[in-house]
């Protein structure tokens, strides 16, 4: 279908206290503060209008949205504004902000940044006429007129940003920023007030009980000069200390998985109800989750679910809006208040170590690859080689944990110590020490038997070496030639890029820019950024076929996970389809095993 291609921009009123900055967005909008100043709208190449408050709706309504391309600089503004005050879906979501940032994830989105990047004409900037009217409810008509110029001059740049990166840019991609827009502006998931409410009151009931059992006073416990006068003054306990890494000066070592912490514990149990208050105290986590989910609710409890598209270089989703619904424990309370509504269910299916999967097929790591395909439980394989007897995943969960870490960390050129240093953090699963020498050993081991993952590392600090000489560019690695060197950059499958902004080489180590900032690259690190933008090239485009289902609505995904809201009609068939669609491998990777685990249920609980 030919769409009318609407580029749209809201001018809203803000003030000190009241701005996108200090609130979230569905916050913001729905606001009783909440008053449009007027729109600019571009109908195709036409020349772009200003409406005014009074205008607006009657512009708006004169729009045949069902057949509209709406394109927005951060469409999770203004699109949002489209549906919660006038209730339009356009038939297509197009933003350019994702664009820009997909394409150079180490540079700003903003639209000033990237007009500046795009256009060397002086003309094609943005204005700074909108701090005028800040706090200005009602704009006299001279501000107004200046808000118009300024709106109708974004509006060209968004529409000028558009026509200049849409060549370039794959269709796959465009559709994965339209189905980004639509679970924050079209939600399929409600959230259970009266028990997430219930699970804060809990929340705040324990935390107090806790305090109470530590008798210590809250203002003592979160604070860390003071946490540290008690334990010397009252308990007789030298504080744990450690080096920033930010500041590179000593400071408390207070952190729940700093290990001197973790040791002082373990070395005073008689005072655990201490250290429980000390940790309750410190993490607001839930309570702030809990908070933030119910004001993003909608009145019919629909949950609008904002991520952040390209929020890593390498291609991932982020969380974004203060609602960071990436990083949401598997089991806790607040999965459990995300829920279908009536009539549908929650399905979840998440691929299982596809990290692993993918490096081992890179690697040609062919024994790796035939125990994926086989089914076989490669982390208690790996921990047999390090325990010289055969471990059992059920019966051995702690030596399966160390197999685990090593399988998954050790890929990507992890030194011993480090090893060493994850498994006593206890950060993911049990607090291990290994010896300095049982560390070394298992690292070798593992480079050892996986040797062609090994070599992989130094196949790509010759890569590094090739963006940087032009001669070089056009060299490819991987099957067909998957990979493809270019200028500071890797070529992906689906035409998109590893970027790495300004790569050099500086007394013999490698460097690039990020955001201006210079991020030291290697070889393991450019091979785990390979894997994980291949890893993410299979589950978006998973996403998107099951995105295509008449019964089927992807509500989010979290990093290897999709979950999507269906039917509860014969719901084993629908989790078959999904499992099935996102097994298909990919063309450009025909020998790729992989495996799918999921489920379904009222509400998100996996």
């Amino acid at each position: 279908m030919v769409m009318t291609l609407i580029t749209l921009d809201f001018e809203t009123y803000y003030s000190v206290e009241y701005q996108l900055s200090k609130l979230t967005t569905m916050e913001y909008i729905r606001s009783k503060q909440f008053k449009i100043w007027g729109v600019g709208i571009k109908i195709d190449n036409n020349d772009s209008e200003w409406y005014s408050h009074d205008e607006v709706e009657d512009c708006l309504a004169a729009i045949n949205w069902q057949e509209a391309d709406l394109v927005c600089h951060n469409a999770l503004f203004d699109a949002a504004i489209l549906s919660e005050r006038f209730n339009i879906i356009p038939a297509y979501y197009s933003d350019t902000a994702c664009m820009a940032r997909g394409l150079s994830p180490n540079t700003s989105a903003k639209l000033a940044e990237v007009a500046k990047r795009l256009f060397d004409d002086e003309s094609m900037r943005k204005g700074d006429e909108l701090v005028k009217a800040k706090g200005i409810v009602d704009l006299p008509p001279e501000i107004e007129e200046e808000i118009a110029k300024y709106c109708i001059q974004d509006v060209d740049l968004t529409y000028a940003i558009y026509s200049k990166l849409l060549p370039g840019f794959p269709q796959s991609e465009l559709n994965l920023i339209d189905a980004t827009t639509r679970m924050f502006c079209q939600p399929s998931l409600v959230l259970d007030r009266e028990r997430l409410i219930q699970s804060l009151n809990d929340e705040i009931a324990n935390k107090e009980k806790k305090i109470e059992a530590a008798g210590v006073e809250r203002a003592v416990l979160a604070s860390n000069p003071k946490f540290a006068e008690y334990l010397q003054d009252e308990l007789g306990i030298v504080p744990p200390t450690k080096i920033s890494l930010q500041t590179n000066k000593e400071t408390f070592a207070f952190g729940k998985s700093d290990p001197a912490f973790i040791q002082m514990q373990e070395m005073y149990p008689q005072y655990k109800s201490i250290w429980d208050a000390r940790l309750t105290v410190k993490s607001r986590l839930k309570e702030t989750r809990a908070s933030r989910l119910l004001a993003a609710a909608r009145s019919d409890r629909k949950l609008n679910i904002p991520l952040k598209y390209y929020a890593a270089h390498t291609g991932r989703f982020g969380g974004v809006d203060r609602l960071n619904l990436q990083n949401m424990p598997r089991g806790s309370e607040l999965r459990k208040c995300i829920a279908a509504p009536d009539g549908h269910l929650v399905y979840v299916a998440d691929y299982s170590n596809i990290e692993a999967r993918m490096l081992a097929w890179l690697a040609d790591e062919q024994d790796l690859l035939q125990q994926f395909a086989s089914g076989t439980d490669v982390y208690a394989a790996f921990a047999s080689t390090i325990y010289n007897r055969k471990i059992n995943g059920k019966t051995d969960p702690t030596e399966r944990f160390v197999g685990k870490t090593a399988v998954l960390g050790l890929g990507y050129g992890m030194g011993w110590r480090k090893f060493q240093a994850t498994l006593s953090s206890g950060s993911s699963g049990p607090v291990v020490e290994l010896p300095d020498s049982e560390a070394m050993s298992v690292v070798y081991n593992y480079r050892n038997k996986f040797y062609k993952i090994a070599r992989l590392w130094k196949v790509a600090d010759q890569m590094l070496a090739w963006m940087i000489t032009e001669a070089l560019h056009g060299n490819t690695y991987g099957p067909d030639g998957l990979l493809r060197i270019e200028k500071n950059s890797i070529r992906l499958p689906n035409e998109m890029s590893l970027n790495y902004t300004n790569l050099r080489n500086v007394n013999g180590e490698y460097e690039y820019e990020r955001h201006g900032k210079p991020i030291k690259i290697y070889g393991g690190k450019l091979v785990e950024n390979i894997i994980q933008a291949l890893a993410r090239i299979v589950i978006t485009d998973a996403l998107l076929q099951i995105n295509q289902l008449n019964n089927l609505n992807v509500a989010f995904t979290v990093h290897d996970e999709i979950i999507a809201v269906g039917p509860k009609q014969d719901p084993d068939t629908t989790m078959e389809t999904i499992t099935q669609m996102m097994e298909v491998r990919p063309p450009w990777a025909s020998t790729l095993p992989l495996a799918v685990e999921g489920g379904y249920a009222d509400r998100y609980s996996k």
